[in-house]
């Protein structure tokens, strides 16, 4: 046994863990080098040591020591500093078109909403709002709640839930009455990485705007949100961000978008003059008319000791121990729980995946209630998915090794 209690990886995990050039930074997040397996760094990411000092600090000297002075020296500019860190590390954006405040569900209804009035504004045909069937249930609610509040009509994309969105789908769901598409870029039960740049030129070449759901690919994946033409995008910031349970989302609007588009939330901090308290609301210049009420400021602080470390590995480096781990993964999988009657319900092909594997089996749902007993922690998702998320940043080989040795074990438990 090893000295966290688990089993020694084999020689494989060993070598593979030994050559990571990402090795070092587990050491860098609270628990990486504890007992707990953790498959779930797609929902929930780990505590960034430096998190733990910065909270304490902002409490004491900030917080305590300048009291509400704080929001002129520093803390008014944090979520667009904050957004323009993410830009830079996650989502290749140029500065002012990326700022951190509300949840993912309101900055997502906030952009929708604004995208589809503007759509409307524009051409009175474009009544549709396309998304697919297996998106996130948030993305699917918010835009079937837009269609009946602004008159307008859901168009369905049917998808492969194994798979995800492919350009053709997406050509056969657009057209004149088009006015917005919304899509994940990784999918959020099978992984499926969607080729961003291609189904957003289908979607504008069609007249549409198009709004990406990064939540499960911001820190993940490489996106370049300005090259690949985006016009809007949001993503929550807990996952391979590791800002912690609810930290705010973010959201970014093209320059191109932001003097054009009214968000529908139109409260104190996204006017004009904050302070001028005046009779009307007119909206501020740049990505502060995104903003509506006062910005959640202890939340979102933790985001930046993961921002740094994501700008001094590289997204690339991420991308490359991502695809490593669900290798390894699959191929246990592959080895170990095909024999079992696991099927992998994510793309075989890494091109096509994203940080996370869903395993399909009809007693996933008590394999992860074992699971959890034992101090392994991945997550089920209906019907019978059990999702290995696995963060580049914070999980090991061994750790992926000796997880699914777990999820190995309790499948032949309950198969007596």
């Amino acid at each position: 046994m090893e000295p966290d209690g688990r089993s020694a990886p084999d020689a494989v995990a060993t070598g593979l863990d030994r050559t990571d050039p990402l090795r070092a930074y587990r050491d860098e997040f609270i628990g990486a080098d504890g007992a707990i397996v953790y498959f779930d760094g797609n929902s929930l990411g780990r505590p960034p040591r430096a998190s733990a000092t910065r909270l304490e600090q902002f409490v004491h000297e900030q917080w305590g020591g300048r009291l509400i002075r704080g929001w002129d020296e520093s803390w008014m500019q944090l979520p667009f500093e904050i957004g323009d860190a993410i830009g830079r590390a996650a989502i290749g954006a140029a500065a002012g078109q990326t700022v951190v405040g509300d949840s993912t569900t309101v900055l997502l209804y906030k952009l929708l909403r604004a995208a589809f009035d503007a759509a409307q504004a524009e051409d009175h045909a474009r009544v549709e709002l396309v998304v697919d069937r297996d998106n996130f249930p948030t993305d699917r609610y918010l835009v079937e709640g837009i269609a009946a509040e602004r008159g307008g009509r859901v168009r369905w994309i049917e998808v492969d839930t194994a798979a995800g969105v492919t350009a053709e789908a997406v050509r056969s769901a657009v057209g004149p009455e088009t006015a917005i598409v919304l899509l994940s870029h990784v999918a959020y039960r099978s992984g499926y990485l969607a080729d961003a740049a291609s189904l957003t030129r289908i979607a504008q070449d069609a007249g549409a705007l198009v709004v990406w759901d990064l939540c499960h690919s911001a820190g993940s994946v490489p996106i370049e949100a300005d090259a690949w033409g985006f016009d809007l995008a949001v993503g929550c910031t807990y996952k391979y961000l590791n800002g912690g349970p609810g930290s705010p989302a973010f959201a970014y609007v093209a320059t191109r978008h932001q003097a054009t588009l009214t968000q529908p939330i139109q409260g104190w901090m996204g006017a004009d003059d904050v302070f001028a308290m005046g009779p009307a609301y007119r909206p501020a210049e740049g990505m502060r008319r995104f903003l509506s009420g006062t910005p959640p400021i202890v939340g979102m602080l933790a985001l930046q000791d993961t921002l740094a470390l994501i700008e001094r590995a590289g997204i690339a480096s991420i991308r490359a121990k991502s695809i490593a781990l669900t290798e390894f993964a699959i191929d246990l999988t592959d080895e170990w729980l095909t024999p079992l009657g696991v099927t992998v319900a994510s793309p075989r092909d890494p091109r096509l995946r994203g940080g996370h594997v869903t395993l399909s089996h009809l007693q996933m749902r008590a394999v992860t209630a074992r699971l959890w007993a034992e101090d392994v922690i991945p997550d089920y998702r209906d019907p019978g998915g059990l999702r290995i998320g696995l963060a580049p940043l914070t999980t090991s080989f061994a750790e992926t090794e000796h997880g699914m040795r777990a999820v190995r074990d309790a499948l032949r438990d309950l198969a007596g």
